[in-house]
């Protein structure tokens, strides 16, 4: 996965570059490659990374919960009341 990721990022920066790189005369064509090497990297490449990085994370980590936030100010945390 990690590969054919790379290789998407590779292939999108190439059609990018040679869409740049192309005449004038060829105006429409150019903006064909650059789109789509555009289009292929924030719509195809970043959500495969973004997935792969993300399996072996805990959501519950990054949710800003009154524990979370006494925790990062090294207060202790708020006991229950017996009543």
């Amino acid at each position: 996965m990690k590969y054919f990721i790379i290789l998407l990022v590779v292939v999108s920066f190439g059609l990018i570059i040679y869409g740049f790189s192309l005449d004038s005369s060829l105006e429409n064509l150019a903006n064909k490659y650059i789109g789509s090497g555009t289009l292929l990297i924030f719509l195809v490449a970043m959500p495969l990374f973004l997935y792969k990085e993300s399996k072996k994370r805990n959501f519950k980590d990054y949710m800003l919960t009154d524990e979370s936030v006494r925790r990062m100010q090294g207060k202790e945390p708020k006991k229950a009341k017996d009543s």
